[in-house]
């Protein structure tokens, strides 16, 4: 293991600042996780079917890469392929310069940091920002994300004051809803002046050409929407086959990252601005990206591939609870970009086993990290591999073992013993009789302390061996008839919990009650009116807010005279489009309808159309909505597979208001989109 490795473990674990953070963020992403996956019908046969189709996917990815890239062409998106960094970079810087561009306002990508992508055209004139809060944060600082999902994870909230007071000049404060809308306020202006918005991608849907980005914030949607320029970065190996595996993948991935039924915001970009589309880009670039990856697809590491960036397995990782993002660094000291048991597997197969190698000697192998992987890759079985010395490029990485001398001399001792079954029996008996011996010793304490040289002695101690194997133990109490009833059932598969195949669907009503509840958990408002009511429900909350002037949705996308009504009782209504954005920004409520809604999480579809601008419901603070009650469905996947959503420019699914919790782990309600979300459910 490389020294400054230990040098930045042993850093960290005198840093009482970020055992605390990382302890909080620990148990807080545990508890919310578990939650969130209870409300499933049956997570393992979801983890189980995901595995599948990430192994699908790998397995043709070059098939699947062709048919995305087609249906995204014919969509009017522009695709580009790159091999590596350098590439990356080209494209954009093209791009840039084709369009006079200056200023990048960036959604959160991994990809981008796995390319160092700021600095290198930063390098080139072009001022780049984070608009995450918690990339914001530590891009202010000079620093790296340290957590993939909470990127300020080691930071308290006086650091994050000491650092706006020292960037923004905003009084010093620990308030952390003050500290958010400073961010709202600086961001907003980078949003409305920026030449080019970059993002990541979570999925690319195949069959569709669809793009699916999720977020909490709304920084995503800014970036994709108001900017005149959207590129997208996506590793090679992020698509989904269907809508249908689509669905599947939103139902897993939230809940492991943050806890969440669905995120905030996901949204559904299909192609740029239409003739008739009243906002979004221009021109909207894809670019693929592999760096690396068809080389880590035919080596023992592939299944590396299937992970889809939740962060989960970091939370539920003892070593990365104590040593946090920034102790995983290369044999230079370089950071790795990817950190916990995921990224001691991804950097050593894309940056080469030499340079990072050692980072999978961070790990228990207590199989922490394959339990909470909601795509189920085998976590521990890859870091044995790398420990192996499995890699990709045989003249870069040479297949060597950095496993310490002496650890490899007790594996060859141990490698003598396991392949004979006469030698293993002899092996385990001598390894009792020390163990009862050690028992005597230490007067019952079942750890052993092994001298620092061991390589055990810094910071942990060895489990004290059994007195006797497990297989003795086993055949003991079969012979002695314990537990037989238990054995004998073990095979009988149990019928009482099975489901009333006469059960019926719920109804309408049931549904619609179903998403009352899930809307009013995630702290929206909902309201139920008939719709002689809802002209009274709408004037009721815009005075109670003090609001005279609405972004709104043309009328003919809303109930009959409902605008002509809210005129006539003085309420001013603008029509946003990309011509008067500066203007709309400024006004504090937004008016829309929705195409459907989905009870199980609470969520909204709203569809980019002639007359149905997604900024209205973006830019205000308040977010006033209309559904209907016959276009509330039961479950996600029946929203995803409606045509409307695959032929739409885009389309976003609305979740809640928005939120953050990137300082502190404090929830934060309203940063980049409303922070007042009020669902009106017409009868």
């Amino acid at each position: 293991m490389a020294d400054i490795f230990r040098t930045r473990i042993r850093k960290s674990l005198a840093d009482e600042n970020l055992q605390s953070a990382l302890d909080a963020n620990a148990e807080k992403r545990i508890k919310v996780r578990h939650a969130a996956f209870e409300s499933l019908e049956d997570s393992q046969a979801s983890r189980a079917r995901a595995h599948q189709v990430r192994a699908d996917v790998i397995e043709q990815l070059d098939r699947y890469l062709d048919e995305f890239t087609s249906h995204a062409v014919a969509n009017g998106i522009r695709v580009h392929h790159a091999a590596d960094a350098d590439e990356v970079v080209k494209i954009i810087l093209k791009i840039a310069s084709q369009n006079g561009a200056k200023l990048i306002a960036k959604a959160k990508t991994m990809v981008s940091e796995e390319i160092g992508l700021n600095h290198a055209l930063e390098k080139h004139g072009l001022q780049v920002v984070e608009t995450d809060l918690g990339e914001y944060i530590v891009q202010l600082r000079g620093e790296p994300p340290s957590h993939i999902i909470t990127p300020a994870v080691h930071l308290r909230r006086q650091d994050v004051g000491k650092v706006f007071e020292e960037k923004l000049g905003l009084p010093y404060t620990e308030d952390i809803s003050i500290m958010t809308n400073a961010a709202r306020r600086t961001l907003r202006q980078v949003f409305l002046e920026s030449d080019i918005g970059i993002s990541g991608i979570n999925f690319g849907v195949a069959e569709t050409g669809t793009l699916c980005i999720v977020t909490n914030e709304g920084n995503g949607r800014m970036v994709t929407t108001l900017p005149r320029i959207h590129i997208a970065l996506m590793g090679i190996e992020r698509i989904v086959p269907s809508m249908d595996d689509l669905s599947l993948m939103l139902s897993l991935l939230p809940r492991s990252a943050t806890g969440q039924k669905l995120t905030v915001y996901t949204s559904l970009i299909n192609s740029p601005q239409r003739a008739d589309d009243p906002d979004g880009p221009h021109e909207r670039h894809v670019i693929l990206v592999d760096n690396g990856r068809m080389a880590v697809r035919g080596t023992e590491l592939r299944e590396i591939l299937f992970c889809i960036r939740c962060g989960a397995c970091l939370n539920a990782c003892p070593v990365f609870r104590e040593i946090g993002g920034y102790a995983y660094v290369s044999r230079d000291g370089d950071g790795s970009p990817y950190s916990g048991p995921m990224g001691s597997v991804v950097s050593p197969a894309l940056f080469g086993h030499c340079e990072f190698g050692h980072l999978a000697r961070a790990s228990s192998l207590c199989g922490a990290c394959k339990e909470a992987c909601p795509v189920d890759i085998d976590l521990p079985k890859l870091l044995l591999r790398v420990r192996a010395g499995y890699g990709v490029n045989q003249a870069k990485n040479n297949a060597k073992s950095n496993a310490p001398r002496i650890l490899k001399m007790g594996l060859g001792f141990f490698t003598l013993a396991a392949i004979s079954p006469r030698r293993f029996t002899i092996a385990q008996k001598l390894a009792g009789i020390f163990g009862s011996v050690a028992t005597l010793v230490s007067k019952g304490d079942p750890w052993i302390r092994l001298p620092a040289f061991s390589g055990w002695g810094y910071s942990k101690d060895f489990p004290r061996p059994a007195s006797k194997s497990f297989r003795s133990r086993y055949f003991q109490q079969i012979k002695g008839g314990e537990n037989q009833e238990e054995i004998a059932s073990h095979g009988n598969a149990s019928t009482a919990n099975l489901s009333n195949p006469e059960t019926l669907s719920p109804s309408n009503n049931d549904i619609v009650k179903k998403f009352s509840e899930e809307v009013e958990a995630l702290g929206a408002k909902y309201y139920s009116c008939s719709p002689d009511k809802v002209r009274e429900k709408i004037l009721e909350l815009l005075r109670a807010h003090g609001v005279q002037e609405i972004l709104a949705w043309d009328g003919k996308y809303l109930p009959d005279g409902l605008i002509e009504w809210l005129t006539d009782a003085g309420v001013q209504i603008v029509y946003p489009r990309s011509d008067n954005i500066l203007t709309s920004s400024r006004i504090k409520a937004g008016l829309t309808g929705a195409s459907a809604a989905v009870a199980e999480t609470g969520s909204l579809l709203l569809l980019e159309a002639p007359g149905q601008p997604l900024t209205a419901s973006l830019l205000p603070e308040i977010h006033i909505v209309l559904v209907w009650k016959k276009d509330v469905f039961q479950s996600l996947n029946q929203v995803l597979e409606m045509k409307a959503v695959k032929h739409a420019s885009a389309a976003v699914l609305i979740t809640g208001p928005s939120r953050t919790a990137d300082i502190e782990m404090t929830l934060t309600i309203g940063v980049h989109g409303p922070g007042e979300l009020h669902i009106i459910c017409i009868e």
